[in-house]
């Protein structure tokens, strides 16, 4: 983990007099393209003040120059070259920050489950926060991956249980590799025996949501097809909106209640995509 000292403005004042917490989540699909492609210049205008990073397939040491001046970031890189990664990046100092086995427990020790959950503190007008961005196996159905999604669903399942009671604001972020319902899947019909869409895998997010989680991008654009998060980069999928919402914000229930817009910043172009993923952006009032 690296955790650098920066400059910036902490959370920003939005929506009038209200100060707001920006928070964003995206799977940039190897950081070193995103930044070239230009995750710059989405950052500079969508003007978060925490984002939450996976899929950095990348060293140690990466993550900070390629988003620029001006933030503190924690990251933890997979032990399989070119794997996962997970990062946080703030405009603020991050502190007690956890990542992989000391979060999640021995089990998740092996390499494959590496770069993959990463979280701290940072601190808001009402309180501390909790973050975390997490980047779920995402698993091919009938395979050896399956048991390593499993495994770690019920890890991550443990620390959330863990995590509630010890922070009263927290947020669980990031690209989950599940589609919760079929509003959160184009095709559901078509995929209701792909990976990303099974049953056992739909019934852990169930499970998180009957233990007080809150989707907070659910419950503020209501029940209802979409906005979906990825799509694939074969065919007409992007052009066609065939996607899947599989990036998510799941947080704490005094967290949630403080959530006043959600968006998906979808691009305007297949060819103007600097990843396969959007980025969820969510205000917090705090």
């Amino acid at each position: 983990m690296r955790v650098p000292m920066a400059t910036g403005d902490a959370m920003s004042v939005r929506a009038g007099s209200v100060v707001a917490m920006r928070i964003a989540s995206v799977n940039v699909n190897g950081i070193r393209a995103a930044a070239r492609k230009g995750m710059g210049d989405w950052l500079a205008a969508a003007t978060p003040d925490v984002v939450c990073l996976q899929e950095v397939r990348a060293p140690l040491e990466t993550t900070a120059p390629l988003v620029g001046e001006g933030w503190h970031v924690v990251e933890q890189a997979c032990e399989i070259k070119g794997r996962a990664g997970v990062a946080i990046a703030s405009r603020t100092p991050l502190t007690d920050v956890i990542a992989g086995v000391d979060a999640l427990g021995g089990a998740m020790g092996e390499p494959v489950h590496t770069g993959r959950w990463i979280e701290a503190t940072v601190e808001s007008p009402a309180g501390p926060v909790r973050v975390v961005s997490v980047y779920m196996h995402s698993g091919t159905a009938g395979t050896p991956s399956m048991d390593d999604k499993y495994a770690m669903l019920e890890a991550a399942t443990a620390r959330m249980a863990a995590l509630r009671p010890q922070y009263e604001r927290v947020v669980v972020m990031g690209d989950i590799n599940i589609a919760h319902t079929e509003n959160d899947i184009k095709n559901w019909k078509g995929n209701l025996k792909s990976a990303g869409f099974l049953p056992e895998e739909r019934a852990y997010l169930t499970r998180w949501v009957e233990a007080g989680w809150v989707d907070v991008h659910r419950a503020l654009e209501g029940n209802r097809p979409g906005p979906y998060t990825w799509w694939s980069m074969r065919g007409q999928a992007f052009d066609n909106d065939a996607g899947w919402r599989i990036d998510y914000q799941y947080a704490s229930p005094a967290l949630a209640a403080a959530a006043t817009a959600v968006r998906v910043d979808r691009q305007a172009s297949w060819d103007s995509r600097w990843t396969d993923h959007a980025p969820l952006v969510v205000d917090y009032a705090l």
